[in-house]
């Protein structure tokens, strides 16, 4: 009989709560509080149907109590950050303006497709229970593995000595790996009887697939993610001095030990780096370009001027900051470097407000690995870094670094969205 009128409390109390997700977690925090008096009433000499119903009695009315935590409880939206993706997205069209690619069918239905794509992926993701893939560590990992693999032994085409997969239009890399193994991460370094030699095992098997395809900056970019995360972990400050320490003199000592076999090509490219004048007829040219352009960039840029088109190297991808800024001026370069900062410090202002562990990693995660793209993509281009294959977050064109980048800030969007909704363990 009370277990009934218990139930028909929380069925009301539940009714007024729009959010299923805030059902849930609404009645299991009721049902907690209702189980913590009835142990109260008990003590104090109350069988166990009436400590039951004194219980439901001291909650008040279920209509009141469930209008109240449909206001608290219901999930959120962060507003500014769905605001800023739709302003890179916008922002992310203005290259092909300028470079003339928007007059050829092709590209403008391309481009308007990976917009489309990667605002469906962020939404797609907020709208997903984040907590869901707390225990699917394993799945994302070998996913991740897997898709290594596959892009190792089964690549149809080479760009830049690096091992693709093409289905029409739409070429896989090994930059898609990178998601799946930021979920896995977040996993793993949430259960805290993940130990040193398991994390050292895992963190290398990866390293040695992406040398396969082969891909340096997506290792940098992966290494950077793990590191940032590991800091965040729930191993002691010693551990991760350890592991940090250790893990940098393994990588020095085999990137010693692999020299070697490193291609003249590549030395040429980090020598043209270190002094690109003594290149200047070959590594080097691409530094000295890019200095040139951004020297002559002016504030307002070189857009609808009668001066013809100037040659810029991979304009609407790794280098589309350089094209951005010579032909809209430094003026709306720095308004776009704000807008794309702006996806950081907001992940940052929401980092306090997150009580989940996991949701923790997740958020330092994707942190980190946007971070990472945006500061080494402007780095590269005013001359601070070496140059590679780095996409500018949301701007350079390519459907796999957009929906990277989208899964990212989708996941942020998840936690953020279920911020005031922590199960008790």
């Amino acid at each position: 009989m009370t277990n009934n009128k218990k139930q028909i409390f929380l069925n009301e109390v539940t009714d007024q709560i729009r959010s299923k997700e805030a059902r849930a977690y609404v009645a299991n925090e009721l049902n907690y509080h209702l189980q913590e008096a009835k142990r109260v009433w008990v003590e104090k000499g109350l069988t166990e149907s009436e400590a039951e119903e004194k219980a439901v009695e001291q909650m008040g009315s279920p209509t009141k109590l469930g209008i109240q935590m449909n206001k608290l409880h219901r999930p959120k939206v962060d507003w500014w950050l769905l605001i800023l993706l739709a302003a890179s997205m916008g922002l992310s069209f203005l290259p092909m303006f300028s470079l003339g690619y928007m007059s050829d069918k092709h590209f403008i239905i391309y481009k308007i497709l990976i917009a489309f794509l990667g605002v469906t992926a962020t939404v797609g993701v907020m709208l997903v229970d984040y907590r869901k893939w707390k225990r699917q560590g394993w799945l994302f990992y070998m996913i991740g593995i897997l898709l290594l693999v596959f892009l190792s032994f089964f690549s149809n085409t080479m760009i830049n000595g690096l091992k693709l997969i093409k289905f029409g239009p739409i070429t896989i890399e090994s930059l898609m790996a990178l998601p799946f193994f930021y979920l896995a991460w977040a996993s793993f370094f949430n259960n805290e009887k993940l130990r040193i030699w398991q994390f050292l095992l895992l963190f290398l098997s990866p390293i040695l697939l992406f040398l396969a395809v082969p891909s340096i900056s997506t290792i940098y970019l992966y290494s950077v993610m793990v590191f940032v995360m590991l800091w965040w972990s729930k191993f002691s400050k010693k551990i991760k001095w350890m592991v940090t320490t250790g893990t940098v003199s393994l990588i020095f000592l085999t990137c010693l030990a692999a020299w070697q076999f490193v291609k003249p090509y590549q030395i040429v490219r980090l020598l043209a780096f270190l002094d690109p004048e003594k290149y200047v007829d070959g590594a080097g040219f691409i530094t000295l370009k890019i200095r040139e352009l951004m020297a002559n960039a002016g504030w307002f840029g070189w857009f609808g001027q009668s001066a013809t088109r100037t040659f810029i190297p991979e304009a609407h991808t790794n280098f589309v900051f350089v094209s951005f800024t010579y032909y809209y001026g430094w003026l709306f370069g720095v308004f776009l470097v704000v807008i794309l900062l702006l996806f950081a410090a907001r992940m940052i202002a929401i980092q306090p407000k997150i009580k989940d562990s996991y949701g923790q990693l997740l958020l330092i995660g994707g942190l980190a690995l946007y971070g990472i793209q945006l500061v080494s993509n402007i780095g590269m281009t005013l001359g601070l870094f070496p140059i590679t294959t780095m996409s500018l977050p949301f701007i350079s064109y390519g459907l796999m670094p957009t929906l990277l980048n989208a899964i990212l800030i989708g996941s942020v969007l998840s936690v953020y969205r279920r911020k005031d909704m922590v199960w008790r363990s």
